[in-house]
């Protein structure tokens, strides 16, 4: 497992002033790969669809867009729906690129480009809703309340929230990475001392089959892969809800 960053496969040299090269991360591969998948499962599901004797794979993907249509609903009201695919689309490839380590794959969500592209996207929508519904004076305006020395301040708290938003979910990620190979490495080393003790060619072929390792990693995966995507998937999902709807109030 890497702790040291994804990896550049290839540079494509543009020779472009400002902007540099651009570079072809392992970030960059599976995160079309994920949005590959769910388009294609996308689409798989949006086949042939009828009004009456619907089949199963039409039945689930009436389900997956009335569950997420309650989701934001319930948090935003019924004024957002133009956002329900904007939610649905960062929370299924929240989980995707989460989940797309569990087959050896980098994720993308362990590169804090990646939420910080989402937060990004999350504030501008933010500064929209409230230059909109206040008017461009009057945002201008509230970043000098309570007096105008306090300006620098509420510009920091303003830029905050993407920054909270995508370190939130970055932290999460990378601690399970993190934790998971700290676990596995000391478990391998605990499997060499013991089994090193046995005299002879036994210890050294017993103490190179990692048995203490087997079915921690797996008990791991299910909470860092499985549990906490889904968590981290809805908290940013919450969060965007949450920070749209007050902006637009």
């Amino acid at each position: 497992m890497e702790l040291n960053g994804a990896k550049i496969l290839y540079t494509i040299h543009t020779n472009i002033p400002l902007l540099g090269d651009f570079k072809i991360t392992q970030t960059l591969v599976s995160t079309w790969i994920v949005m590959a998948l769910l388009s294609g499962f996308a689409i798989w599901l949006g086949r042939n669809l009828k009004l009456e004797n619907v089949s199963k794979r039409q039945a689930a993907a009436e389900f997956i867009v009335e569950r997420l249509g309650q989701f934001v609903h319930d948090n935003m009201g019924f004024h957002f729906d133009q956002y329900i695919p904007l939610i649905g689309s960062i929370f299924a490839l929240s989980i995707g690129c989460n989940l797309i380590s569990v087959v050896g794959l980098w994720s993308p969500t362990a590169d804090l480009n990646t939420e910080a592209a989402w937060a990004i996207v999350v504030f501008v929508l933010i500064m929209y809703y409230k230059i909109k519904t206040n008017g461009i004076l009057s945002y201008l305006k509230g970043l000098l309340d309570p007096i105008f020395i306090m300006a620098p301040i509420n510009v920091l708290s303003e830029v905050s929230t993407p920054v909270s938003m995508a370190f939130r979910h970055f932290g999460n990620v990378l601690s399970g990475y993190v934790i998971s190979s700290l676990v596995y490495a000391a478990l391998i080393l605990a499997n060499h001392a013991l089994f090193g003790l046995l005299p002879g060619v036994v210890g050294d072929v017993l103490g190179n089959i990692p048995f203490l390792a087997v079915g921690v990693p797996a008990v791991l995966s299910l909470y860092f892969d499985w549990f906490s995507s889904f968590m981290q998937a809805f908290i940013f999902c919450m969060l965007t809800m949450i920070f749209i709807r007050t902006a637009a109030e």
